[in-house]
């Protein structure tokens, strides 16, 4: 895991500073000329996209394929290399599946879009699981899921690639749309660049800054693996829901900013918001209740657990701010969103630095959940500052954080007296769905949650 982990964080610092800005700027701008019914424009604005993406993308695959001997030096372990090199292939596949996906985010073809990336996941997971059962050793093993991600992002193009001409897609001649194009999407992409670059960094500076507290290279090197492989994916449930829910919303919002609907804008962000809080408020007390269990059940590891457990409440910031930052982004403010992520990932990397001779690992944990606070209150007075009509949110997000502590403390009693009577796995999971429900009753009575929301959210 450490060794797939590291190399990993290098690639994805290539494949967000490929595309990763392309998606939204794509959606937006096809939104746009949508509402314009300029079909040439929605044409040309993918043909210029497709470009822009090819011209990193390939350059720097040859760079670092046919001169890896010279980048050598960004690992400590040479292993992570030759993972790397599996890898490349994949940014090429990534950077044009990107463009296409915004193209089926921007026409709210949402079916193909979510179809698509299910297949993704599910040739991943079976080519991962397929290979590595017959791994020879560990670094074989980490080769092998190298090749998994690779022909998992090689369906996924083929896929878009050809769903995109079948369905009467055609590129034009791109010059005029270079410059919306990029004046929009640089900023994303310097943003979530910047953000993979300091994770790299993180994935280098963490493992030697915790063998300076008194750990083991493989004591570090397992902290990381724990935290990064199996926490933090349980931790990210609440980024995949609202993942979904900016898929459906930033399209819509785009809409109603250029057609100077701006009640029905208020509406949508206020909306956008609040389902995100309840999101934060429903995941929170089962992953504290039962996140040593959870760690037990999936991963083997009663301290994967107990980091769950623990740093389960950086879900309400890190909920907010990634619905915050898309909404804004689809306004176009993304000069000022890649500011403040600046001053976030400053937090994380002070934190990495100076806290883990205190707390270990907990360090990462802290501060990320510094900068998802930081960049969440400032994403929020930007909204409310550049709002035509003001946006209400902050009564109900502060309720909706309220009701979280009763709730933790149901679901730790109804956990000790379930797992007292029934085995572990059924005690598990009837305690969580009980407190789910529990908790949706409560944000409910006390008009938190209004089922219309989630009737919505749900056939979207």
């Amino acid at each position: 895991m450490g060794i797939y982990q590291v190399a990993l964080s290098v690639f994805a610092v290539l494949a967000t500073a490929a595309a990763s800005g392309i998606p939204l700027t794509v959606s937006r701008l096809i939104t746009k000329y949508r509402a314009q019914k300029n079909d040439r424009a929605q044409h040309s604005v993918v043909t210029a996209a497709l470009i822009a993406a090819l011209c990193f993308s390939v350059p720097v695959f040859c760079i670092l394929f046919f001169g890896h001997n010279a980048f050598d030096f960004l690992f400590s372990d040479p292993r992570c290399m030759t993972v790397l090199l599996i890898l490349l292939p994949s940014l090429t596949f990534n950077s044009v599946y990107s463009v296409l996906r915004g193209e089926l985010w921007g026409n709210k073809r949402f079916v193909p879009y979510c179809v698509i990336d299910l297949i993704e996941e599910l040739c991943m997971i079976g080519a991962g699981v397929l290979l590595v059962t017959h791994m020879t050793d560990l670094f074989d093993g980490a080769k092998r899921v190298a090749l998994a991600v690779v022909f998992s992002y090689l369906v996924s193009f083929t896929l878009s690639t050809a769903y995109f001409f079948i369905k009467g897609g055609k590129l034009r001649d791109p010059r005029d749309q270079f410059r919306p194009l990029l004046s929009s999407a640089l900023p994303i992409t310097g943003m979530r660049t910047s953000n993979s670059l300091i994770n790299s960094a993180i994935s280098l500076l963490l493992p030697a800054r915790l063998i300076a507290a008194g750990f083991t290279s493989e004591q570090a090197m397992s902290e990381i693996g724990i935290a990064m492989g199996m926490s933090m994916p349980i931790l990210s449930i609440p980024s995949t829901l609202i993942g979904s829910l900016a898929l459906v919303m930033v399209p819509e919002l785009a809409e109603n900013f250029f057609r100077g609907d701006h009640q029905k804008l208020r509406e949508n962000i206020e909306k956008a918001l609040k389902v995100a809080s309840l999101i934060a408020c429903l995941l929170i007390p089962p992953l504290f209740a039962l996140g040593e269990d959870i760690g037990i059940l999936l991963f083997s590891s009663e301290h994967g657990g107990e980091i769950i457990r623990n740093c389960c409440f950086m879900l309400f910031p890190m909920s907010l701010g990634m619905i915050s930052n898309s909404i804004l982004n689809s306004l176009g403010y993304e000069k000022q969103t890649c500011a403040y992520f600046f001053i976030g990932a400053a937090a994380t990397l002070l934190c990495v630095w100076f806290l883990p001779q205190i707390v270990g690992i907990y360090a990462l944990m802290i501060g990320m959940t510094a900068s998802q606070i930081i960049t969440t209150l400032l994403d929020l007075r930007l909204i409310a500052k550049k709002s035509k009509e003001k946006v209400r949110f902050c009564k109900h997000t502060l309720l909706s954080a309220i009701s979280i502590p009763p709730a933790i403390l149901f679901g730790c009693l109804l956990r000790n007296v379930l797992t007292a009577i029934l085995p572990s796995l059924a005690a598990i999971i009837l305690c969580g769905v009980i407190l789910l429900i529990a908790q949706g009753l409560l944000l409910a009575v006390i008009g938190l949650a209004q089922p219309r929301w989630i009737r919505v959210s749900i056939r979207r």
